[in-house]
């Protein structure tokens, strides 16, 4: 069975052949390929072809496919069920470490998403400080829940649709849109509303990997202590990703609460939001905020999550040598482009890397908006015909395992070079 063939039956069936968009390919204009299996750095598709896999599952693999140490926990614990839906104790030794882990974290309470975490948290965030208004920032994206869906990045910067039909414009009335990295947009959005709530991605995955500034989220804490306000990072992405401790390395601000995600739960659908005691006693069944799941803390994935971040307790080396590589990838790119004349613009943090096909730094959404997106397209389409798979869509972020090895990087990097070659020609 060809890629084709087998996305073709998916249509059939799946509504555009696929369970989350940006998988469809249509932004690189390419068909997509199906996979048959992932083994440490690499993917292989269904016609038998191996691709060294920048892309991880979106993060959570920090240490690659099929890791031993993550699969022998998951396996373990099958042996005593798939799931309870009541308390089990693996529950609690993943809530401890990774509340021991963030001193700003006296509770945390698990879920099954990213989207179900920061759904959550604002929810809590809203009914801690009384206050309905919530300011996100354009181009950062928080999960599909309705309230969220304005000019949200990722996706729905992909199809080019600022937000989403279907989301009642009473459900987004009290979403305030700030710009990133523009400190003025917010305070002028607190001096006129009503704000109870702000949440942000300190290290935007969403519109490329565009990081905030340090001296514009010290700003962010003291606007929000001023106006008394729970400001939320959301580091579903960047949670153990950019560094053992997500972002708070890169500018030392510390968030009411945070959501987390992919790392945590090693593979397994597990996302969380925490935060201090006052603000996390508001949920039920202690407080009045309601918020509930099944499958929240499904012990198979409470296992995982374990598993997962007991590796990086016990490594925390790895991160120095993902950035090494990181670097070594896009700089080896933006200066293959550079023979070419082609302009490309790099961030790194920790184990996410991200390029923008650009002549100017990307600071915010609308700077990202102007990059070349047709040239990453070529380009996507070129690396993937030469067995290097990237994100399948300009406003992406990238990944790097512990499995790779500086020959895969210098694979990509000759990789590259040969695509420029092709597509400038």
């Amino acid at each position: 069975m060809t890629n084709k063939d087998a996305f073709n039956e998916a249509k059939k069936f799946i509504p555009g052949g696929v369970n989350s968009p940006v998988r469809a390919f249509k932004s690189v204009n390419a068909v997509p390929i199906v996979i048959q299996k992932g083994d440490g750095s690499y993917l292989y598709d269904v016609e038998g072809k191996k691709y060294i896999d920048f892309i991880q599952s979106w993060g959570p693999l920090i240490f690659g496919h099929c890791d031993k140490d993550i699969q022998n926990a998951i396996s373990s614990a099958l042996s005593y069920g798939i799931s309870y839906g009541a308390p089990s104790l693996n529950e609690t030794t993943l809530a401890k470490i990774v509340c021991d882990k963030f001193k700003n974290i006296d509770k945390i309470r698990f879920v099954s998403s990213g989207t179900e975490a920061t759904m959550s948290a604002i929810r809590v965030a809203r009914g801690y400080a009384k206050k309905d208004g919530l300011i996100k920032f354009e181009g950062c994206y928080h999960g599909h829940s309705d309230a969220l869906l304005v000019k949200a990045g990722s996706g729905a910067t992909t199809y080019l649709h600022a937000s989403s039909a279907g989301v009642p414009e009473n459900t987004v009335k009290d979403t305030h849109l700030a710009i990133y990295n523009d400190l003025q947009s917010v305070e002028n959005i607190f001096k006129t509303q009503s704000i109870g709530a702000v949440i942000i991605e300190p290290i935007a995955g969403n519109m490329g990997l565009v990081p905030a500034k340090k001296e514009f989220l010290q700003g962010l804490r003291k606007l929000c202590d001023e106006y008394k306000a729970v400001l939320i990072f959301d580091e579903v992405m960047s949670g153990f990703r950019a560094s053992e401790f997500g972002s708070l390395p890169y500018h030392g601000v510390l968030a009411d609460m945070i959501t987390f995600g992919k790392v945590i739960g090693g593979g397994m659908n597990v996302a969380a939001f925490g935060g201090k005691n006052e603000i996390m006693d508001c949920l039920s069944p202690n407080g009045a905020v309601y918020q509930a799941g099944t499958l929240s803390g499904n012990p198979l994935a409470m296992a995982a999550g374990i598993a997962s971040i007991k590796k990086i307790n016990e490594n925390p080396e790895i991160y120095k040598r993902l950035e090494t590589m990181a670097n070594n990838l896009v700089n080896g790119f933006k200066q293959a482009g550079a023979k070419y004349g082609v302009d490309i613009q790099i961030n790194v943090r920790g184990s996410m890397f991200g390029f923008f096909f650009n002549k100017n730094e990307v600071l915010n959404y609308d700077d990202a908006l102007k990059s070349d997106t047709k040239m990453y397209a070529l380009f996507h389409q070129a690396m993937l015909n030469k067995g290097v798979y990237l994100a399948p869509s300009q406003f992406e972020t990238g990944f790097i395992c512990t499995t790779m090895t500086d020959e895969d990087i210098e694979f990509a990097v000759n990789a590259a070079n040969e695509a420029f070659k092709e597509i400038t020609k």
